[in-house]
C-alpha cells in the first residue's frame, strides 16, 4: 500500500513513530495514546500521528499479534517530530537506512525524540554527540560504553535538548510525551491529557528511585501521601519539613527518609516543583504580574520565584508567558 502523503505546511503538527518486527507494544502504544487520540479541546489543533516502519510485511509483536503500517521511512523522516521508542537489539547495529532517515530529519529541522532504548538509534546517527542524554537505567552503562562522546545521565526521566530529546525507560516515555505536549500547547492542555490518562502531569524525581529497589508494601495510613495532599492545598503558605512531618505523624528525619524513598526527591524540592507547576496556568491565562503569581504559589520573593523557575523550566517566567500565551 502506498504511503499516506503528509499534510501541507501550516496544518497540523505531524508526529512519526517507528515500529519494528519483534517490538513490545507498550512504548508505541503510549505515543499513539498521547498523539493519536483526539482531545476534548476543539480549539486545539491536535497532532497528525503516522506510525511507520522499515518493513512493509506484517510485523510480529510481543504477545502474539501482528502489525502492519501504511508508511515507510520516507514519511518517518518528513514529520515535524520524529520518534524512536526502542531498537530491536541494544548491542546490535542500527540499520543504515534508519540512521540516514534520522540525520535527514534532524538536518531538515525536525524535533527528534527517543524513548528507552531508542537512544541507541539516535546515538548511531550521531545526534547525541556532545550532548547529555538518557535511556533506560538498565542500558545506561552500555550506551555510555558504546558511545563515549555522549554524557549519559541515568537518573532522570528525560533530557530536553530542544531539538533532540531522550526519555528513560518504559513509563518515563509518558512523562516525555506529556512534556512535549506542554511545550507545544501549554500546561492546561498537558494537564487535560494527563487527567484523561489518569497520570500525574509532572513527576518529580528520576529513575534512581526505581533502580533495583526493594518495593515496600503500602501502609493503610500513608503519611507521605497525606502530607503531599495537605501541601497541595497550602502552597501559598510557608511550608517546612516540620509542617509536612506533622501532617504525616512522623518525626522530621523519619519523614524525610520515607519521602525520599517513595518519591526519589526531597520534600522541599518537591514543594518547589509543585509551586512551579501551579504557576504555569497563571502565567498562561491570568493578568497577574510575575510578582503576584510567585507570591500566590508560595514563593517568598520574586527573585526566589525566578531562580527556581529558571532552574526547573530552563527559561524565565516572563519568557514562558510570552511563548505560551502565543501558542496556547
Amino acid at each position: 500500500m502506498p504511503a499516506m502523503p503528509l499534510p501541507p505546511p501550516g496544518s497540523r503538527h505531524t508526529v512519526s513513530v517507528l515500529a519494528f518486527d519483534g517490538m513490545a507494544p507498550f512504548e508505541l502504544g503510549l505515543v499513539v495514546e498521547v498523539f493519536g487520540q483526539p482531545q476534548a479541546e476543539p480549539e486545539v489543533p491536535w497532532y497528525d500521528l503516522r506510525v511507520c516502519s522499515l518493513e512493509r510485511e506484517p510485523m510480529q509483536a510481543v504477545g502474539g499479534f501482528t502489525m502492519t503500517t501504511k508508511n515507510g521511512l520516507d514519511v518517518f523522516a518528513r514529520a515535524d517530530t520524529v520518534m524512536v521508542v526502542a531498537v530491536p537489539d541494544v548491542r546490535g547495529e542500527v540499520p543504515p537506512e534508519l540512521v540516514a532517515a534520522l540525520r535527514e530529519a534532524h538536518e531538515r529541522g525536525a524535533r527528534v525524540v527517543s524513548i528507552c532504548s531508542g537512544a541507541f538509534a539516535l546515538a548511531a546517527a550521531g545526534l547525541l554527540d556532545g550532548r547529555e542524554a538518557t535511556t533506560h537505567w538498565q542500558h545506561a552503562e552500555l550506551l555510555q560504553r558504546r558511545y563515549p562522546q555522549i554524557r549519559v545521565n541515568p537518573d532522570v526521566l528525560y533530557v530536553d535538548g530542544d531539538d533532540v530529546l531522550t526519555g528513560a525507560g518504559n513509563a518515563a516515555g509518558l512523562d516525555l510525551c506529556l512534556h512535549l505536549v506542554r511545550k507545544d500547547h501549554g500546561a492546561r492542555v498537558a494537564n487535560s491529557v494527563a487527567r484523561r490518562l489518569v497520570v500525574p502531569p509532572h513527576r518529580e524525581g528520576g529513575q534512581a528511585q526505581f533502580v533495583e529497589a526493594v518495593v515496600s508494601e503500602p501502609t493503610a495510613d500513608d503519611g507521605v501521601a497525606r502530607a503531599m495532599a495537605w501541601a497541595l492545598d497550602h502552597l501559598a503558605e510557608p511550608i517546612t519539613v516540620a509542617d509536612l512531618a506533622r501532617q504525616a505523624h512522623l518525626a522530621p528525619r523519619t519523614f524525610i527518609r520515607h519521602f525520599s524513598r517513595q518519591t526519589g526527591t526531597s520534600p522541599l524540592r518537591w514543594v518547589i516543583t509543585q509551586r512551579i507547576m501551579a504557576s504555569l496556568p497563571q502565567l498562561e491565562h491570568s493578568t497577574m504580574s510575575i510578582e503576584e503569581i510567585g507570591a500566590a504559589v508560595g514563593f517568598d520573593s520574586p527573585v526566589t520565584f525566578r531562580h527556581h523557575f529558571a532552574r526547573a523550566m530552563k527559561t524565565s517566567p516572563s519568557a514562558y508567558r510570552r511563548l505560551f500565551r502565543t501558542t496556547a
